[in-house]
């Protein structure tokens, strides 16, 4: 690659970094009130988007041989308890799941 295709890769890249970050606030100032659709959108997408990545992490998991699936079920609860735990906090509920998960698969072995 030539150093004028790099620099024109580089401010593509700026170009389209920048305009991902500064278009939301162009487009849903303070002075307009923001859509309802986005709004909805707002509130909508981020259980979905838990639930569409619950169902990745499972969907390899093969639950009629040996002790499959007790890991990924105790992390599962481990999750939920310290979500309810943590009144509803996700960094603490997504975080110490993903730990005690880990845990369980690199030091127990189940």
């Amino acid at each position: 690659m030539t150093l004028t295709e790099q620099i024109a890769t580089i401010a593509l890249c700026v170009a389209a970094t920048m305009l991902t970050r500064f278009l939301p606030f162009v487009l849903f100032s303070e002075r307009r009130n923001t859509p309802a659709f986005v709004q909805y959108l707002g509130r909508a997408l981020p259980s979905a988007i838990f639930a569409m990545l619950v169902v990745y992490c499972l969907k390899d998991v093969d639950l009629t041989s040996g002790w499959r699936g007790l890991p990924e079920a105790l992390g599962i609860a481990a999750t939920v308890l310290l979500h309810l735990a943590s009144r509803r906090n996700m960094l603490v509920s997504i975080g110490g799941g993903t730990v005690f998960y880990m845990l369980l698969v690199q030091h127990f072995c189940l």
